[in-house]
């Protein structure tokens, strides 16, 4: 075909120099369209942090859902049978079955902020229906009273956690502060979070992706008046409780 000046107007081929030349700055064009992309959506670590202020009194139970996935991953009760002169309470971090908390010899570690939470660290699971103890007073008339654990008395202190999301570990922490006086405890939870990637270690107090997030200057101490009532269950959620943690709901009901 001809145009009105009557040349072809068939395109003619180009040379195999300048075809090759171009696909190379084609092929070098895409490639750093993809390094491009990969630096905008950088795959970095997201921490979900949650405030909250829930004070756990005597015979208390907090249902710990870590994700808000309806499932209830740890019970943190305070419970004792007391008597006029003699009796046992203590403070327990209970978890469902499959999950963990940082600690050894069946005492739950109270880990300062900026404490590293990941695989390397030592976890317990539950040998009895008393769960993971952070703090147990016990007194008798014979023996007098004593005590275990390293949560007596503590301001701001983190439970290290471990827990499944579809069958792969998480890291995660609970912020708690507690105040004993004679046989009586009283723990308030004001915050936790966890790790949204499989595997990937949390630091105490890490609120955000980075972990310098840990570091920051602590909250004001929570510990409320003993006068407010104890955190309770929703009943609606016991069904969701896996094997591990029913033995805490059993041995309440006794």
């Amino acid at each position: 075909m001809k145009d009105s000046s009557g040349r072809s107007r068939t395109p003619s081929a180009l040379s195999p120099a300048l075809s090759q030349r171009l696909n190379l700055y084609a092929l070098t064009a895409s490639a750093a369209g993809v390094s491009l992309l990969a630096l905008a959506q950088p795959s970095e670590a997201e921490v979900v942090y949650t405030k909250t202020h829930n004070v756990i009194g005597t015979n208390g139970i907090y249902a710990l859902d870590l994700n808000h996935d309806g499932t209830i991953d740890f019970l943190i009760q305070e419970r004792g049978f007391i008597f006029s002169s003699s009796g046992y309470n203590g403070l327990r971090a209970k978890e469902a079955f499959g999950n963990a908390v940082e600690g050894s010899n069946g005492l739950a570690a109270a880990l300062s902020q900026g404490a590293r939470i990941g695989s390397g660290q030592q976890f317990i699971g539950s040998t009895s229906s008393r769960g993971e103890a952070m703090f147990n007073v016990a007194c008798s008339v014979e023996s007098g009273c004593s005590t275990a654990g390293k949560w007596r008395n503590v301001r701001n202190r983190y439970l290290g956690l471990r827990f499944l999301i579809d069958g792969k570990t998480h890291y995660g922490w609970a912020r708690l502060s507690d105040e004993v006086q004679g046989h009586k405890i009283t723990a308030v939870l004001t915050g936790y979070a966890y790790e949204t990637i499989p595997g990937r270690a949390i630091y105490a107090g890490q609120t955000h992706g980075e972990a310098s997030d840990a570091v920051q200057s602590e909250p004001p101490s929570p510990i409320a008046p003993s006068s407010k009532s104890p955190q309770t269950m929703q009943p609606t959620s016991l069904g969701r409780l896996a094997l591990g943690a029913s033995g805490v709901l059993l041995s309440r009901r006794q």
